[in-house]
């Protein structure tokens, strides 16, 4: 799963920078951006919650209780989301104007944003049909998770990332990068059409890839529409607290989104969604790639244990991943504030952006510590939700999401819009570093015996290894910048990638080192796995 999500990952980075450096990162790309991003966030708001959480434990009971192994059960809840999916779908490209005045500031009330407006609402009618490819998507993937088919579901992205970097190259080729002036404007409709078509037919190849690895699990679709007294009322009253849960979440995003399209839409030089969510797909790779990873392989198992009473199997199990999943996010944290211009510049130093990604930098080194908590929180839930307690789940996420929102209002209306990016960073920050401790408490009161005071201990010695290893990377840096006597970017990409990659490779090196000292056994681990994987491959 990791592999496939490295893959995944890197592709998306390509994608990241053919977009940036096609449309900017002003009002021009967030217009897009939004409109792009809205799919995800209904799908999540509309089904995502009940298919992450709340099918994997129940298709797991369904396969060890039901007689047939589940089959009966899996057709039907496919047949509910392909009729569910398919009307909501529909329903949301009738209201596309009504979706985009909700995400779009005030601002674009405004008669002289009236055309970028409309670039917004023309973009979500071509992307909303997203909607249905992602909840199908994610419906297969947790089918084949529950029979241990973990990697289909975290290579199938790749395809959509290849697409996406094909239609971006078409369109630098065939319209040309952003200008100044551009950055500011409205599309054209066969750019609308080239860039919104293109963007959902990634989304579908990303499903049709899925199917054929059904029929190799040995699911055989067939539709099912008796869905009375057959124990799906069960799914459905769990799925009404993880439905509130993804509402609170969302309704924070929302806000977030409207505060940052107000970052671009008032000021040239303003951040918005665009630095933000690049920034964050920067930041989340560790989670991608070890947390998701882990929280994806662990869940049938927690949920195994659940069924069966054993807690105590499950604190242990619950622990051990946290301690794995924090071995990458807490040195990455703390790497992030001193390679943050390099990455930019490599990521997002070319066309329409060339000479503007530090806009980039302050953003990049925020998201870091936001992570740590993120990843805490995220696995925390996984035990929850084995326990069937949606509903704790729910209530923790309230507190999150009001957190968040008080936080954005305040913060981003404390400074010019230069700064929105980065204020929405540090109230996200803000949000999960009070969720996190809340769950992981709320979690250890209900599992009894967890080892609180060792995973302390644990973190502690964590960020000592981890900050040790940052210090280092900054001084590796200061010193190849005054060996080659090299200002800050006046290198070029290149020479920025090669500052990254050392400074992280001695950042890396210092913390294995202090891993034994410190006896970090989760570090050496994740090195020999890794280590062994490239020797076998």
């Amino acid at each position: 799963m990791a592999a496939g999500t490295v893959v995944s990952r890197f592709s998306g980075f390509i994608r990241s920078t053919l977009l940036v450096a096609a449309l900017g990162v002003g009002l021009h790309a967030d217009l897009f951006t939004i409109a792009n991003t809205v799919p995800n966030m209904l799908y999540i708001l509309l089904a995502g919650g009940v298919f992450n959480a709340v099918l994997v434990p129940q298709l797991v009971r369904a396969m060890k209780n039901d007689p047939d192994g589940g089959t009966a059960y899996v057709d039907r809840v496919v047949t509910l989301a392909v009729l569910f999916l398919g009307a909501v779908t529909i329903l949301l490209v009738v209201a596309a104007p009504w979706v985009m005045t909700l995400l779009l500031d005030s601002r674009f009330g405004d008669p002289e944003l009236a055309a970028q407006k409309q670039s917004a609402i023309d973009f979500a009618r071509y992307c909303l049909p997203q909607v249905f490819f992602y909840g199908m998507f994610v419906l297969v993937g947790q089918i084949l998770n529950a029979r241990g088919r973990f990697g289909p579901m975290m290579w199938a992205p790749i395809a959509n990332n290849v697409i996406a970097i094909g239609v971006l190259v078409v369109y630098l080729l065939w319209f040309g990068a952003a200008s100044e002036t551009e950055q500011f404007g409205a599309f054209t409709p066969s750019q609308e059409a080239w860039l919104g078509i293109g963007s959902t037919l990634g989304i579908a190849a990303q499903l049709l890839i899925l199917v054929p690895y059904l029929r190799a699990a040995g699911v055989r679709l067939r539709p099912r529409f008796d869905f009375r007294g057959v124990g799906l009322g069960h799914t459905m009253r769990l799925a009404v607290w993880t439905v509130l849960f993804v509402v609170v979440n969302q309704a924070a995003y929302v806000v977030v989104v409207r505060l940052a399209s107000g970052g671009t839409a008032a000021e040239a030089d303003g951040t918005g969604i665009t630095i933000y969510s690049s920034a964050q797909l920067v930041t989340m790779v560790p989670h991608s790639i070890i947390t998701v990873s882990l929280a994806t392989a662990i869940l049938p198992r927690l949920s195994a244990y659940a069924a069966a009473d054993d807690r105590a199997a499950l604190a242990r199990t619950l622990v051990s991943t946290i301690r794995t999943a924090l071995v990458v996010a807490v040195p990455f944290a703390l790497l992030m504030p001193f390679i943050a211009i390099e990455v930019a510049q490599v990521l997002w130093g070319h066309g329409a952006t060339a000479e503007s990604y530090p806009r980039f930098e302050s953003t990049l080194a925020l998201f870091g510590a936001g992570l740590v908590f993120f990843t805490l929180h995220y696995l925390t839930l996984r035990g929850f939700y084995a326990l069937e307690q949606n509903r704790t789940v729910f209530l923790i996420q309230c507190v999150i999401a009001s957190v968040n929102i008080a936080l954005a209002i305040v913060l981003v209306g404390m400074v010019d819009e230069e700064l929105t990016a980065p204020m929405l960073v540090l109230a996200y920050t803000g949000a999960y570093a009070v969720g996190s401790v809340l769950s992981f408490g709320l979690l250890a009161r209900r599992l009894g015996d967890v080892p609180v005071g060792s995973l302390a201990g644990f973190a502690l010695r964590l960020v000592v290894a981890g900050a040790v290893g940052a210090g280092a990377a900054w001084l590796v840096g200061l010193g190849l910048e005054e060996l080659f006597d090299q200002a800050p970017g006046a290198g070029g990409w290149w020479w920025a990638a090669v500052e990254a990659a050392a400074m992280g490779a001695v950042a890396l090196a210092v913390l294995v080192l202090l891993a034994r000292v410190l006896q970090l056994r989760e570090v050496t681990s994740v090195m020999d796995t890794v280590a062994a994987r490239v020797r076998r491959g």
